[in-house]
């Protein structure tokens, strides 16, 4: 029986060197590990449209959604997650993010992600992260 796929978009938003990361909240799936900020595609949703919803709802934050910077798929033991994420400009000042749907969240430069842990589709993504950013410097 083929597993269920599941439609994910997250965002890259990087400012000034550090990138915004979130903590999922200890009641949900993978609790407490770390993530790029987002969630579900609903049907009849864009994925750039998804993704500002989410971000709104989950930290009250308004961005510009921007270019596809990496798509993975990856396997879990009851689904298929197809994960997109879009680099993004925040638009709403840091001070006035708020954790609605997330536990925590940090602005984190590309050699602190290894100090958190994420879930595998996010892993692949900043695997993918740290080699582009590794190859610029």
């Amino acid at each position: 029986m083929p597993k269920r796929k599941i439609r994910v978009v997250a965002a890259q938003i990087e400012q000034d060197g550090r990138y915004l990361i979130t903590q999922r909240k200890p009641t949900s799936s993978l609790p407490l590990l770390w993530e790029f900020p987002g969630g579900r595609v609903e049907d009849g949703e864009t994925d750039q449209t998804a993704l500002a919803r989410e971000l709104d709802e989950e930290m009250a934050i308004d961005v510009e959604v921007g270019e596809p910077a990496i798509a993975v798929t990856h396997e879990y033991d009851a689904y298929v997650i197809d994960f997109r994420v879009y680099r993004c400009r925040l638009l709403t000042p840091v001070d006035r993010i708020k954790k609605i749907g997330v536990h925590d969240f940090r602005l984190v430069t590309p050699d602190e992600l290894d100090d958190y842990e994420f879930p595998g589709a996010d892993q692949a993504t900043i695997d993918s992260l740290l080699e582009s950013t590794g190859s610029d410097g």
